[in-house]
């Protein structure tokens, strides 16, 4: 899948510029950036639900917006089953399958017992996280070829947070198929995914490989004699300060760091393992992570 030079634009409000990326077959690629960055915007573009001002979704190098039958490799998974709730799962499979022409029914039932799900005459008897699961186990039966999620384990219980996840991963080991996640969830996002597009004001601010853009930054602890020198803070991210003790975030391609570092000699300088979280805060400067 290309999303090639994407911008849309609502109520005459630019809400997505220029959004350029690919997703590799068989890989799982995490969404990520602040509250009202565009990414639920994104999605719906790239499922074809928008359609965009300018640009493109491409499958195989065709447009899915020329040609409306490639949709059917797409699917989007909303952060809300509210759109159904007043319908049974039975009725629910008649529709899908109406869509999907290469809907698995068989596979559609071995999930459905696999995770303890029954028949309802209505989905909102399903907990949040049976809902959840539900709406998954469609998702993966339509044997689309992209499954696009909006915040697929927001306030669900651990649980429920282990069967979805090991779902994910199963189903692109297994079945080659692509998975777009925006989430809030960094941790579940480092847990899984291969690249991660960083959106920043409805714009790409970076497209990296996990590790290459954990590479990017150093989180140390750093001890100084009193307080922290001025000059240091124009140079790193404050995580946190106990006292005198202060995580940090050193941006690699710093050269000065070094510098300072050996001209104020600290009491302690210790490298600490650095998270996908600790670099949404260096990159982004805030640890609000919002869907």
């Amino acid at each position: 899948m290309r999303v090639k030079h994407l911008s849309k634009k609502i109520h005459q409000k630019e809400i997505l510029s220029d959004i350029d990326f690919e997703v590799k077959s068989g890989s799982i690629v995490g969404i990520i950036g602040r509250n009202g960055a565009g990414k639920t915007t994104l999605l719906r573009t790239m499922t074809g639900i928008l359609n965009p001002t300018k640009g493109d979704v491409l499958l195989e190098e065709e447009s899915i917006f020329k040609n409306p039958k490639l949709k059917e490799y797409i699917i989007f998974v909303p952060d809300s089953s509210e759109a159904l709730k007043s319908y049974s799962t039975a009725e629910i499979l008649t529709i899908y399958k109406s869509i999907y022409p290469r809907f698995d029914e068989k596979y559609f039932h071995e999930l459905m017992e696999r995770f303890s799900l029954t028949s309802v005459d209505k989905i909102e008897k399903y907990s949040k996280g049976m809902k959840a699961l539900f709406s998954l186990v469609i998702a993966f039966s339509t044997r689309a070829k992209y499954v696009i999620l909006d915040e697929p384990t927001d306030g669900l219980d651990v649980i429920a947070k282990k069967q979805i996840l090991k779902i994910l991963v199963e189903e692109v080991a297994v079945h080659d198929v692509s998975i777009i996640i925006s989430s809030h969830r960094l941790d579940e996002l480092e847990f899984m995914a291969n690249d991660i597009v960083l959106i920043r004001n409805g714009k790409v601010d970076g497209h990296y490989e996990l590790d290459t853009m954990k590479g990017l930054y150093k989180k140390a602890q750093v001890v100084f004699q009193e307080y922290m020198p001025e000059v240091f803070k124009n140079h790193v991210t404050v995580l946190n300060q106990t006292g005198r003790v202060y995580t940090v975030i050193i941006d690699m391609n710093d050269k000065k760091m070094e510098e300072l570092l050996k001209q104020h000699q600290p009491l302690l300088y210790e490298e600490l393992p650095i998270s996908l979280e600790d670099v949404f805060v260096a990159k982004l400067g805030g640890d609000e992570f919002v869907s």
